[in-house]
This record gives C-alpha cells, structure tokens and sequence, in this order.
C-alpha cells in the first residue's frame, strides 16, 4: 500500500481495516500511527483513576512505550456526564484542557455518537470484541466490565450460595443484603433485575417484577437485612452475603486480607454484566494519539492488566480462549466458563428495570436499606 493511501486509512477509520492474517502493511500501519502520533507530541485523558481497574499500570505501560507523548491527565475522579461535558465545553480548545478521549458508562456511547461528539476508530483487536458490545461503525466499543456476584464472609457461611434461589434457604436468615438502596443505586438496581432475571428463566421483559417478587419473599424470610452491604459489615457479620459486583468483592478479599477470607460466586443463573465503553472525542486535539491509545488498551497486555485491577476486559473470554491469561491470576477469579452466559442488558432494558424497580420497591418490598 503507498504510504499516501495509508496515512489516509489510518486518519479515516482506523488500523484494523488493513489487517489480515498475513498482511505485511500490519507493521508499516502502526508505525505510520506511532509517527502521527509523534507529531502531536501529546494526549489527554479525563477520569483515570490510578486505583480503578488498575489503570496505573496501564498508564505506566503507556508512558513507557511512547516517552515522546506528554500525557495529560484530567479529573480522574469525573463521572461519565462530566467527561461529555469536558467535550461540549472545549470543541474549540486544541489545549490540555480538552479531553481525546473518554470512558464512560454504556448509555453515554450511543447518546453522544448521536450528538455527533465521537469520531469513528476501529482498533486492530476489533474482531475480538463482541459484536454487541461495540458500535458497527467504531465510534464506541466496550473496555471491560463487572458482574453481579455473591459476595460471601467465609467464615460465617461455610456452605455459600450457588444461585439466586439459594439465598431463599433458612440457614441464609439475616445474611443476605444488597449494596446499597435500590431506589437510588444502579448496582442494586440492577442487582434485583439480575434476580429477577433467574427467576423468569432468563426473560428480560419479566425480570423487574420478577426481581421485586423475589426480594419481597426474601425480606418476608426474614433472610434480607436492609443494610447496604459494603466490606466493614461483611466482616463485621452484620452483611454475611452481599450482592456485588464481582470486581469489588475480589478487591475486598485483597483489602480484608483473609480476615475473613471472601468469596466471590458467580451465581448460576441471572448473570447480569455490568460494561463501561472507550471513545474518541470528535474535537479530539490529538486523534492519532488518541488512537495509539485504543490501540494500547485493546492489546493484550493491558487487556490482561485491567484484570489484575480485576475488571474483566472486554476481551476476556478470547483472552482466555487464547491462552494468553497467566494461569496465578485465573485462579484468583471464579471461573471463566461463568461468565459465558452474562447478559448485558441493553439501554432500554435497564431503562425499564429502573422504572419499574425505583418506583415500585416502596409497595412490593418495603424495606427501607439503611
């Protein structure tokens, strides 16, 4: 291909579209990119953690593959709406101030391609993304993702839960709790439309009513405390089973330090995905750095690197398929064949679930989380 026609591929669209199994122009591509990029002499992000998912490795890794590229950092702790307004604020900013590149909640991809702020980029991974977790035309695309999970004290329940229907048991009375209030917490939200999701076999359209049915029947069990269940109660005994996002329970047995030793289980049924996705902005300062860095955070090093923050990535399950994840850090996590059946519910599914759980929780549970 005629460099010409390659730097025009690469500032179009993107670097996978010239990759074959055998394609020599693979190497030129990303050189061609690294070079662009070069140019630019610099990238900002918004909303890093250092400590979310494990970001300050792959930061790190990044600034060490390409020293020549000052990173800017901005708002680490910002929330999805306000890295779209970082963008909406700066279009006319070619400064540090505006951000290249952003990574927000699921809803936030769909509604800001509409408002025309993203530019489209498929990475050179974008084959290994699940089709349902990215946009068709490359102007969003999953990053990684949690899901609901058991988190369990050990040492109170000695024989924890395999599934929803287990928490129903008598020997679960005054264990089991949710994060947080459902009226007002996504995650518990979601948490009782997982529920629900095991008790109508799987029917999405069915789950919030389903999901409330089955808390109701749990509080009348006298097996739901209404506590938001957080690490100190768990380990105080106050929470013995939490319903939590996997990557927060596994971070807990690391904080906790075996005292008491946590676990995480996926349940069998209802499996609910919880996912975050990348975009570049459309008034991007910087778009070929922007784009070295999806491509650094699609590769399998920092695919694997966000799952030692315990994130799973969106590529996990071809990771694994692979053999690329070091087999120390599989066996920290429950077993990758769990997570094969996650259903991460669409825009409007969760739109649903949140109307429905929100308003109705008063009437059909009655229990006020503390």
């Amino acid at each position: 291909m005629k460099p010409c026609l390659l730097r025009a591929a690469i500032g179009s669209l993107s670097v996978a579209a010239l990759l074959t199994a055998n394609n020599p122009a693979v190497a030129d591509a990303m050189s061609e990119l690294v070079e662009a990029a070069k140019k630019e002499g610099e990238l900002t992000i918004i909303a890093v953690p250092h400590d979310w998912c494990n970001y300050a490795e792959v930061v790190a890794n990044f600034k060490s593959k390409y020293p020549f590229l000052k990173l800017n950092e901005l708002d680490p702790d910002a929330g999805s709406g306000d890295e779209i307004e970082a963008i909406k604020a700066n279009k006319g900013n070619k400064g540090p101030q505006a951000p290249d590149v952003i990574d927000v909640g699921l809803s936030f991809g769909p509604s800001s391609k509409a408002e025309g702020l993203l530019q489209p980029y498929k990475v050179s991974t974008w084959d290994s993304i699940p089709e349902h977790q990215k946009d068709p035309d490359g102007y969003w695309y999953g990053d990684y993702y949690g899901v609901l999970a058991f988190e369990v004290n050990a040492d109170l329940v000695p024989n924890p839960p395999a599934d929803w229907a287990d928490l129903k048991k008598p020997e679960y009375a005054n264990m089991v709790a949710l994060s947080g209030d459902p009226r007002v917490s996504n995650e518990s939200i979601l948490s009782v439309f997982a529920a629900g999701l095991a008790m109508a076999g799987g029917d999405a359209d069915k789950a919030p009513a389903e999901g409330l049915k089955f808390f109701a029947e749990l509080s009348k069990a006298g097996n739901f405390v209404p506590i938001g269940g957080q690490a100190a109660p768990l380990a105080q005994g106050t929470t013995p089973i939490i319903i939590r996002w996997d990557y927060l329970s596994l971070a807990d047995n690391d904080t906790l330090k075996g005292n008491p030793e946590v676990k995480t289980i996926v349940p069998k049924t209802g499996v609910i995905a919880g996912v975050y996705v990348q975009a570049i902005s459309a008034y991007a300062p910087h778009p070929n750095a922007a784009k070295l860095w999806m491509e650094h955070l699609y590769s399998d090093e920092s695919q694997i690197a966000w799952l030692r923050g315990y994130c799973h990535p969106i590529r996990f399950l071809d990771l694994v398929k692979r053999g690329k994840v070091p087999q120390e850090l599989l066996d920290k996590l429950p077993p990758a064949e769990h997570y094969e059946a996650a259903l991460f519910p669409t825009i409007e599914q969760q739109a649903k679930a949140k109307e429905t759980i929100t308003k109705q929780w008063d009437v059909v549970v009655g229990a006020n989380i503390q």
